[in-house]
């Protein structure tokens, strides 16, 4: 009887939702002198209701609960804006007036808190990127935006798994200290992330521990990645690009509905594929010739104009035929750049499949998402692949030993209730998560004829560790803006998350022929974590166009269980600690001269314990981590853009930090190293870029496009000993070409000066470039 009268109860609640006052809403979208505009996109924030205006310029929206709203409208000719309305009998149409793009700055729309806001009242630090300005700055990959992101860097040895640095939280491990989201969709370790871009709307960074919200492995920072949906108008693209080296780049894709205002599809592919930077010297061939496809896979379907159901797929097959091209040291990579001498080389199979579904529900009374997702990874070597990185015989990574091991799989399930849309004086959002991770890994270290040259007590053998993952957590949070009058905002978040980990190792050894012979027979360890993870800012909005806020938010990367290596003080099965960090920031937002002039900027303070320092374990090439110590950082930021004359627009962002190890004591062979004092690897203390654009309108729509952009990095390190250094350096690229209302056509260059710089590098010294000068053609059409 109990459970009869609590499902009448919701019921009636669910029912109630449409018991409400509802409204037929409209409007016109026009230019400043009253002429209609075609094509524009209108959209009520958090909410289904969006329209694309028709030939006269107008909108409309059937059954809208009264209210008030956000209403967002953006055309690819004018400047996109915020507008507030209020949903009444009383008033049930609007006259909304655009801007030409070329004389005001977009207001930006993001997801950072997990519903629809303008950037620019959020009290904290967020980079955005419009799907215009990954066109513009030619961002290929998630690497791209190092510094377009004030203090952010991001690099990879060759095997597109990215280490990301922000603010001086970095990791050269596996697990993240910079979670990323690709549709709402957490790339849950390197293991199953895709860092190619393509068919984006935008990308939002958020900088600085996001615990509350997002939880585990936001230590530095979230990038979101949001890529375009369809409507109820058909559209697409196609675009292919040509270049140095090889570079061939081809993408398309297609939006449209299958049903009017109810069922809407959206494909696009990416393929890529080059001849590569690097020559191997020992066999005369290109190291790292690659290729790769990417899909990306969209269904959605409008049961009502408040629930909707949405499928996302989306798969990633690389072949790369020199995951790491490494020369030996730093000095060997710029005495001669690109050119490497390895005896050992492989094919990397890199298959990636991930699939997610999303129920929204908005109503009068709160908003409930639910999102389910499921996460693949299958990536191997075809043979083994060298480690030693030279033309010996010595030692050689394995890790085909069938489809049972090194195929990582990943499921996350998150529940989201938030305020409804037309809320006010109080927003909140409340939620619960769960994920679970099963990672088998097998890896073979094999010594060659030559392996006692590198160490070896004699030749011909390997040693086999097998690592068996179990991880699972729940975590429930939740987050609560109180509107305390119109000058003053309150922020308060918490989130508690618990995670368990299962740790599985198994030892062998080998001589070539032979049957292997177990070393460290099957054994097993579990650990569990917990954390709290609390966040608050106040916000003074000073007007309008003006805001400062002050903001303490808690970071939280969980713990681990080490595995199976050779190193004598690093035992496998035991159990590190989560690495917490407090982070302090005070910043202001502000916008002059009628949305010309866009200026951010912010100072920081974070404080790292329990460090977890992922030391590299030769040469059996296994990561262990440890708790190791302390890390201070601080620094500034400062992002600017401006719309200076009629087609000119200018934008800098300007990153420093300064992050040092305050205790830092690493375990090394036995022994144990103190570091104290030493800067954070992964971290330039400088980061710099300024691009400048002009367009000059040649008629009927087309216009001329020149760009170039300055971009400068300072000192790094790549180890924690800090003696892999890279000095401070800059790049510069340009792009030229006519544009016009369906067709683009530009000429780039990238890396003009062609410097060479040690981009990523390993603490035992094998380094990667940064890629050498290219020079492509990129056409585009869209319909």
């Amino acid at each position: 009887m109990k459970k009869l009268s609590a499902l009448l109860l919701a019921l009636t609640l669910f029912c109630s939702a449409f018991a409400q006052t509802r409204i037929n809403f409209s409007g016109t979208i026009t230019t400043a002198n009253d002429s209609p505009i075609a094509g524009a996109t209108v959209s009520l924030l958090n909410t289904n209701y969006a329209a694309i205006t028709n030939g006269q310029g107008a909108f409309s929206f059937k059954n809208v609960p009264a209210g008030k709203y956000t209403l967002h409208v953006s055309n690819v000719a004018y400047a996109a804006i915020n507008q507030s309305i209020t949903v009444s009998t009383q008033s049930a149409s609007t006259n909304i007036k655009l801007t030409e793009a070329s004389r005001r700055l977009d207001e930006v729309v993001v997801t950072a808190q997990k519903s629809e806001e303008a950037a620019q009242q959020i009290p904290a630090s967020i980079s955005t990127l419009s799907a215009k300005q990954v066109q513009e700055y030619k961002v290929w990959n998630l690497k791209d935006i190092t510094a377009i992101v004030p203090n952010l860097y991001t690099a990879s040895p060759g095997d597109d798994r990215n280490v990301t640095s922000i603010r001086g939280v970095a990791t050269t491990s596996y697990d993240p200290a910079v979670a990323t989201y690709i549709d709402g969709v957490n790339q849950f370790t390197l293991d199953t992330y895709i860092p190619q871009l393509f068919d984006v709307e935008r990308v939002e960074v958020l900088r600085g521990p996001q615990g509350s919200l997002y939880g585990r492995n936001a230590m530095g920072g979230v990038i979101n990645v949001i890529t375009k949906q369809p409507t109820n108008q058909t559209s697409g693209f196609a675009e292919v690009n040509f270049g140095s080296y090889g570079q061939k780049r081809i993408s398309l894709g297609i939006r449209t509905p299958l049903v009017q205002d109810k069922l809407y599809l959206g494909v696009a592919g990416l393929y890529n594929g080059f001849d590569g930077f690097y020559n191997n010297q020992f066999n005369n061939t290109k190291l790292d010739k690659q290729h790769s496809f990417m899909g990306n896979y969209y269904l959605k379907y409008l049961a009502t104009q408040n629930f909707n159901l949405t499928l996302n797929v989306k798969n990633y097959a690389n072949r790369n035929n020199g995951p790491f091209a490494l020369s030996g040291s730093p000095g060997d990579a710029l005495a001669t750049p690109f050119q490497v001498s390895q005896n050992a080389v492989t094919k990397m199979i890199d298959n990636i499949f991930n699939a997610s579904l999303s129920a929204s529900y908005t109503g009068k009374d709160f908003n409930f998402t639910s999102s389910t997702a499921y996460q693949q990874n299958y990536r191997y070597y075809t043979v083994p692949i060298d480690g030693d990185f030279s033309p010996i015989d010595g030692v050689s990574v394995i890790n085909n030993y069938g489809p049972g091991f090194n195929k990582v799989k990943v499921t996350t399930q998150e529940f989201r209730f938030s305020s409804p849309a037309s809320a006010t004086n109080i927003r909140w959002t409340a939620g619960l998560y769960g994920f679970y991770r099963y990672a088998p890994t097998k890896t073979g270290t094999h010594f060659g004829e030559d392996g006692e040259m590198v160490g070896a007590p004699f030749p011909n053998f390997s040693t086999i560790n097998t690592n068996i993952e179990h991880n699972y957590g729940t975590a429930v949070f939740g987050q609560v803006v109180f509107v305390l009058d119109p000058k003053w905002d309150l922020t308060a978040g918490l989130r508690y998350d618990y995670e368990h980990k299962k740790e599985e190792v198994k030892g062998e050894f080998q001589m070539d022929g032979d049957a292997p012979v177990v070393t460290q027979n099957d054994t097993s360890s579990t650990a569990s974590f917990k954390a709290f993870t609390p966040k608050l800012s106040l916000a003074y909005h000073v007007s309008e166009a003006s805001n400062l806020y002050a903001a303490y938010s808690r970071g939280f990367r969980a713990g681990g269980i080490s595995q199976l290596g050779a190193d004598p003080s690093s035992p496998p099965l035991f159990a590190y600690k989560p690495e917490y960090s407090n982070n302090f920031e005070v910043g202001s937002k502000n916008l002059f001269f009628d949305n010309k002039l866009r200026v951010n900027a912010s100072l920081f303070y974070i404080s790292i314990n329990n460090a977890q320092v992922p030391t590299l374990v030769l040469p059996q090439a296994i990561v262990l981590t440890r708790n190791a110590g302390k890390l201070r950082s601080k620094g500034a930021e400062l992002e600017l853009a401006a719309t200076v004359l009629k087609g000119l627009d200018i934008s800098y962002n300007f990153g420093y930090t300064h992050a040092r190890y305050t205790d830092l004591k690493v375990p090394s062979n036995g022994a144990v190293v103190n570091l104290n004092g030493n800067h954070q690897v992964y971290t330039p203390d400088v980061t710099s870029m300024l691009a400048l654009q002009y367009g000059y309108s040649l008629g009927r729509g087309t216009k001329l496009v020149a760009r170039g952009e300055w971009k400068y990095l300072g000192k790094q390190y790549f180890d924690l000993a800090n003696n892999i250094e890279q000095k401070a350096y800059s790049t510069f690229n340009a792009r030229l070409g006519v544009t016009t209302k369906r067709l683009d056509v530009f000429v780039w260059g990238t890396n003009l000066s062609n410097k060479n710089y040690i981009d990523y590098a390993y603490d035992f010294g094998a380094s990667h470039l940064g890629n050498p000068r290219m020079y492509g053609v990129t056409v585009r059409t869209n319909f």
